[in-house]
């Protein structure tokens, strides 16, 4: 299994190695976004070739979860909620495996705001809503301090609370959003108008916890499994680049380029093959 190096920032090039279990986030900055980041992956192995471990696994509330990217931070600007994406880009076409359209097909019934285009002979790509499809989501305002999550806290993870986000109506006037746990809020900002109700700004502190249990990162292997039975190695159909997971402000249609929804970065992760990275920079 190749050494892999996590990175994280707030765009697809600015870029600043992470290390993973360590419960210490990493900073983000820019005119778009202001926050920090958190990332834990079960007995992670990266460049040091030492595993490493984090008590963010063993709590009841994560059970069976294998990985975890987790953010806290805040929208320089307002945003409508349908406007805020999170999801996969890549630099260049997939070597996509067999079995891959079941699993395409899992992946929307699990996330039916899921949009994607993984055949894409230039960049493929796959996002949702920020909002829609977080696992876990806690928002609190700034001038409500004593609602604030300590970050990252990896003996207590971060509970859904939305109770705090307020909608509008469309008289205008704001009203409490009708979800309180993950189910009802994934249920209620399926459809893109509830989404526009909701306004994200400067004073919405956001933690959220982008988890799953469906990879296994084992010692010479990353195994996709799905609860319909099937397994796919990764490791045999990744050729190197990086695995990026970015939230970013969705393109208008006429800022699109070929069809590609994403327009500015608010921050990215990314997996990537050390060796790799360290070869380029001897060439």
């Amino acid at each position: 299994m190749p050494r892999l190096r996590i990175l994280a920032g707030p765009s697809l090039t600015e870029m600043t190695p992470i290390e993973a279990n360590s419960d210490v986030p990493l900073a983000v900055q820019s005119d778009a976004f202001e926050g920090q980041v958190a990332v834990y992956i079960k007995d992670f192995v990266g460049e040091s070739g030492k595993p490493t471990r984090s008590s963010y696994f063993e709590h009841h509330k994560r059970k069976g979860i294998t990985w975890s990217i987790q953010i806290q931070g805040r929208f320089l600007q307002t945003h409508c909620a349908d406007d805020i994406l999170f999801g996969n880009v890549f630099d260049r076409p997939l070597k996509l495996p067999w079995g891959f359209g079941a699993a395409l097909k899992f992946m929307k019934y699990v996330d039916p705001t899921l949009e994607e285009n993984f055949t894409s002979r230039s960049r493929p790509w796959a996002f949702s809503p920020f909002v829609s499809t977080m696992p876990h989501i806690h928002h609190s305002r700034l001038d409500e301090t004593h609602q604030r999550q300590h970050f990252p806290e990896p003996h207590r993870p971060i509970a859904d609370d939305m109770s705090h986000l307020r909608t509008r109506t469309p008289t205008g006037s704001p009203s409490r959003a009708p979800h309180k746990d993950r189910k009802q809020r994934k249920a209620y900002f399926r459809g893109a108008a509830e989404r526009k109700e909701v306004m994200f700004g400067p004073n919405d502190l956001i933690t959220a916890d982008f988890c799953h249990h469906y990879l296994d990162f084992g010692d010479d292997s990353i195994i996709l499994r799905l609860p319909c039975g099937i397994s796919i190695d990764l490791l045999r159909y990744w050729d190197g680049q990086p695995v990026r997971f970015v939230c970013c402000k969705r393109a208008r249609k006429g800022e699109r380029t070929d069809g590609a929804p994403w327009g500015k970065v608010f921050f990215c992760v990314a997996i990537e093959d050390a060796d790799a990275q360290v070869a380029e920079k001897v060439y």
